[in-house]
């Protein structure tokens, strides 16, 4: 019970410095809406003899990346948290480093969500054909991306030594797997050797599964999805305990040793 209140504080602490903090909710929004607006909109108005529209197909991607890049920000921010603020003090604490790992986890996927939220509300201005059931739909797809953006936050913050590596470093992680993961850029014809790294970016099936949520039922379906959700799932479940259990126990190693 001990190590479960933990873990839960740890939580509630993440998602209340994200209430206490709206300035931090608005500037992460910032990019995302440019995303959607301005190259998703520029876009559709280039391409827009394509069979799908590519402002609606923009926004389902710059969703799953935002929660997926936001939970996995977050997690790493660990490194910072204990270099520089209150953080440090809860690794003197008789607590679990497991714990804190699990409750990073949990934390960030909370502070993911409402960035998620704002993105649903703003498309029914955008007019993407967002609707009320499709956007309640989307509240598993968004939990499960966010859960494997925090899983790969967590495989990544366990092989980084300090924040300026984490500064290097996770950026060259993250920004190929925009283009990998189809965010902006169908991805249905790939060369083989694309196709094969973006099997393995981790953000693909996040974004995939978010698609094939909210293209389900729809004429566009086919031309945007690539796997059944079911596959995407499992692969993502696959991934998210991988990462997890290697990432949590290469980090408990490397803090006993320091």
């Amino acid at each position: 019970m001990h190590q479960v209140n933990a873990i839960l504080s740890i939580a509630q602490r993440d998602f209340m410095k994200l209430l206490r903090d709206p300035a931090r909710l608005v500037s992460s929004l910032i990019f995302p809406l440019i995303f959607i607006t301005v190259l998703g909109g520029s876009l559709q108005a280039s391409f827009g003899n394509a069979d799908f529209n590519l402002l609606t197909f923009t926004f389902t991607g710059v969703l799953a990346q935002t929660l997926f890049q936001s939970a996995a920000s977050g997690v790493i921010s660990l490194i910072a948290d204990r270099e520089e603020d209150f953080s440090q003090e809860i690794f003197i604490t008789p607590i679990s480093r497991y714990s804190i790992i699990l409750g990073k986890t949990v934390g960030e996927t909370m502070v993911a969500l409402p960035q998620g939220l704002a993105l649903v509300i703003f498309s029914f201005i955008l007019d993407v054909g967002m609707t009320i059931p499709r956007a309640l739909a989307l509240f598993p797809v968004a939990l499960a991306a966010s859960l494997l953006g925090a899983g790969f936050g967590v495989i990544v913050l366990s092989n980084l030594r300090n924040q300026r590596s984490a500064n290097q470093v996770f950026p060259f992680l993250l920004l190929p797997q925009f283009f990998l993961a189809g965010v902006f850029n169908p991805i249905t014809n790939l060369p083989p050797v694309l196709d094969f790294f973006s099997s393995l970016a981790p953000m693909r099936y996040a974004v995939d599964l978010l698609r094939s949520t909210y293209y389900f039922g729809r004429n566009e379906y086919d031309e945007v999805v690539l796997l059944n959700p079911v596959t995407n799932l499992t692969v993502m479940a696959i991934m998210f305990g991988i990462f997890l259990a290697i990432g949590t126990a290469l980090f408990v190693r490397k803090e006993r040793n320091r």
